[in-house]
């Protein structure tokens, strides 16, 4: 009993560790939930501090707090918003689903921490006032995920990006044999096979764009259930003002508060982008993974980075670890936007009864993509090789190359020349020397595969 001290809320009496800084409503949720260990990240509980301390200045304003108390709360606020105390966030993710025992568990953190400083402040009367955790949580959703992806994401994903680019431009003139279905088809520079790549990441990278910025409208202001209830009429508008100068994100108040605190269809519209994300990320490491594949029996057209031995069994083994490490964050991204899905159809009335599950979910994915782009750029892409006589041998011998001689020799001709330079393993250009009367200059020019690789430009 010495190590712990009693705390009341409307339920009655709470024994609560005499160390810790948060009290009754904050302790039965530790009690209530012991699920699965994992806290909300960090970001979150910086962003709802973010919200507190923005409250506060804007109830100062309206002469609904105290400069006294609202100059506590902010200073308070500061320091959880720079990383102080995070051992005092204790909720498991798995709660109560408007998030409302991580609200209390930060106003009740916020208000102590004020008392310790000799500042009378009250969790709910001062720190949550003007606000509801059904308003403040989403907006935390809201805050959190559009700064993680500006501050994490975007960068990592234009270094992906400029190297994937710098990469390609290596093999503007470098020519391989094109697949579709897995098998040879007609050759690709590898620039035009690394460009797709580039393009694909682009695209991803203006949905993700416009996603965020969606993010930037919150419910804020909204309270209990979207009315407005117990805040002042003035609170929105003030409060994204305050929001805004303080992040640098241009947010503004929703004029329906209620359509992002009874659904999260914003945040799913970032998660569907940052499953897109993961699809692009999961076609460009396999794709990587086959070229590199080998050295000896496979396609062995480029060598990736070795990084680490490969087998604890087989000597001298080494594995596309990188490219498969980046292939499990997609994997897990694509089946936390499942969840994230099936959240957002848990909006009940007026309320969404899953946004910390949604909280979570999302800045897992922005951090676990953005630290796979910034892996993928530097420990894969960056040091990557091209085995260029091994290219170069594999289209010379590639039967496919006939398709180009099909205006001009017709495609039963061509398709019976491709089967026997198949068969034989001789070069195409030799078997059609035989099988047609074109001239070794004229086959030269039409099978040259360089010229393949650009076959509008040929034909002008």
């Amino acid at each position: 009993m010495s190590d712990v001290r009693i705390e009341k809320d409307s339920l009655g009496e709470v024994q609560v560790p005499k160390a810790a800084f948060w009290g009754a409503q904050t302790q039965r949720a530790v009690d209530n939930f012991p699920i699965s260990g994992r806290r909300l990240p960090p970001r979150f509980i910086q962003a709802v501090a973010r919200i507190k301390r923005c409250a506060a200045s804007v109830n100062v304003d309206l002469e609904l707090l105290s400069e006294e108390r609202g100059d506590a709360i902010r200073s308070v606020c500061e320091a959880l918003i720079n990383g102080e105390h995070r051992d005092q966030f204790p909720v498991d993710v798995f709660q109560t689903g408007s998030g409302t025992s991580t609200n209390m568990n930060v106003n009740e953190v916020v208000a102590h921490l004020c008392q310790t400083q000799g500042v009378d402040v009250h969790p709910n009367d001062h720190v949550n006032l003007g606000q509801s955790s059904n308003d403040t949580i989403p907006t935390a959703i809201h805050v959190s995920s559009a700064m993680a992806v500006n501050e994490q994401l975007m960068p990592a994903l234009e270094l992906l990006i400029t190297t994937l680019g710098s990469k390609a431009g290596e093999g503007k003139d470098l020519v391989k044999t094109g697949r579709t279905h897995l098998m040879d088809a007609m050759p690709v520079t590898v620039e035009q096979e690394l460009r797709t790549w580039v393009l694909q990441l682009q695209a991803a990278s203006q949905r993700l764009a416009v996603a965020r910025d969606e993010l930037h409208a919150v419910p804020q202001g909204g309270t209990a259930v979207g009315t407005g209830i117990n805040a002042h009429a003035e609170f929105a508008e003030r409060f994204v003002d305050a929001l805004s100068d303080e992040t640098g994100h241009p947010f503004t108040a929703m004029p329906y508060p209620a359509v992002a605190q009874s659904a999260v269809d914003a945040p799913l519209a970032l998660s569907s982008a940052l499953r897109g994300l993961a699809v692009v990320l999961m076609k460009i490491s396999n794709d990587l993974r086959w070229m590199n594949s080998g050295p000896i029996h496979g396609l062995a057209e480029i060598q990736l980075p070795a990084t680490q031995p490969g087998s604890s069994i087989m000597p001298g083994k080494v594995n596309p670890v990188i490219c498969e490490s980046a292939t499990m964050v997609a994997a897990q991204v694509i089946g936390l936007d499942q969840a994230n899905t099936v959240a957002a159809q848990s909006g009940n009335f007026q309320l969404n009864v899953m946004l910390p599950l949604v909280a979570a979910n999302l800045l897992d994915m922005v951090e676990w993509l953005a630290n796979s782009c910034r892996n993928l750029a530097d420990q894969a892409i960056s040091g990557l090789t091209y085995n260029r006589e091994h290219l170069a041998e594999g289209v010379g011998r590639n039967p496919i190359l006939v398709t180009a001689l099909n205006p001009v020799i017709g495609y039963e001709k061509a398709a019976a020349i491709a089967k026997q330079a198949f068969a034989s393993g001789r070069p195409v250009i030799d078997v059609a020397a035989e099988q047609t009367d074109l001239s070794v200059e004229q086959l030269t020019a039409l099978l040259d595969p360089l010229k393949l690789t650009h076959p509008a430009a040929s034909d002008s």
